[in-house]
């Protein structure tokens, strides 16, 4: 039985083969997300997190007071901004553009019956001349607060700055949940506004895994990255205003937990931040693209 013996000794390598890429793609998976430090009780509900000239801001979200705070590369508070004249009703995430601005979006919006959904926009934060202005807006599409529970798709938990614009990403809390992002423009101006949707994107089906909590832009404005307790989807060679017309890659971390801040570090790797849970801190975590 020649034939069969041999057939034997050349299947045995190739599965030991499979074996061993199997396990180097795990490893080398893992290797990518890394936690960094462990966050203080401070911000134990960081919602999100931005970097401005190599420093790391974060803000907490609702129940929280109007506190910016920036924290060390040890992961402790290295300092503390109130932000004067705003009101923390719902945090949810920062932004930054080129000319050192920094934008905190309160709009987090669970119940989708919020009428006073704003974004303040912080100038100075480089310098002891901080000054904030606000933008108020309301969602084109949304006529009713809150609507039908199947139509309930009018929170947001992300946005970025963009060419002199703000990208807002909305988080399904639809009954009958598609893991659709809807995408809305708004201007990046003090005053009253309507945000324009301008695209949408079904990230998946799974609604323990596919809200978007989080947005960054990177330094060349030609990376997205959206976050999700276990996944981020990464956006490149968008154009126009449908940020979603490009390709979009998703990488899973095979890391559950309540994630909601992201930002680059560098075009190369990631802050990403969860909140504190049970007996588990708020962490600070990298994630090093290949």
């Amino acid at each position: 039985m020649p034939g069969i013996t041999e057939i034997k000794v050349l299947r045995l390598p190739f599965f030991l083969f499979l074996i061993t890429i199997t396990v180097s793609c795990q490893k080398k998976e893992a290797n990518n997300f890394v936690k960094i430090h462990s966050l203080p009780n401070a911000v134990h509900e960081i919602s999100g997190i931005v970097t401005l000239d190599n420093t790391l801001y974060a803000i907490n979200d609702s129940g929280n007071n109007n506190t910016l705070f920036s924290i060390s590369k040890e992961g402790k508070i290295a300092g503390k901004i109130k932000i004067k004249g705003t009101k923390n009703v719902d945090w949810e995430d920062l932004a930054y553009d080129k000319e050192n601005n920094i934008y905190i979006g309160d709009f987090g919006n669970n119940n989708n019956k919020r009428k006073n959904l704003k974004i303040y926009k912080v100038s100075g934060i480089l310098s002891d001349h901080i000054s904030v202005s606000k933008i108020e807006f309301a969602l084109e599409d949304q006529e009713k607060f809150p609507p039908k529970k199947k139509n309930f798709n009018f929170d947001i938990e992300a946005f970025i700055h963009l060419n002199g614009s703000l990208y807002l990403f909305t988080k399904d809390r639809s009954s009958k949940f598609t893991g659709t992002v809807k995408l809305y423009k708004l201007p990046a101006l003090a005053g009253k506004h309507s945000a324009q949707l301008v695209g949408s994107y079904d990230t998946c089906n799974d609604s323990d895994d596919c809200f978007i909590t989080g947005a960054t832009i990177n330094q060349s404005s030609d990376k997205i990255v959206l976050l999700t307790y276990n996944k981020l989807f990464v956006l490149s060679n968008f154009t126009e205003d449908n940020l979603f017309n490009g390709n979009i890659e998703k990488i899973k971390l095979n890391h559950y937990s309540q994630k909601e801040g992201v930002c680059f570090k560098n075009d190369s790797t990631l802050f990403i931040t969860d909140e504190k849970m049970k007996h588990k801190k708020a962490t600070l975590y990298e994630y090093k693209f290949d």
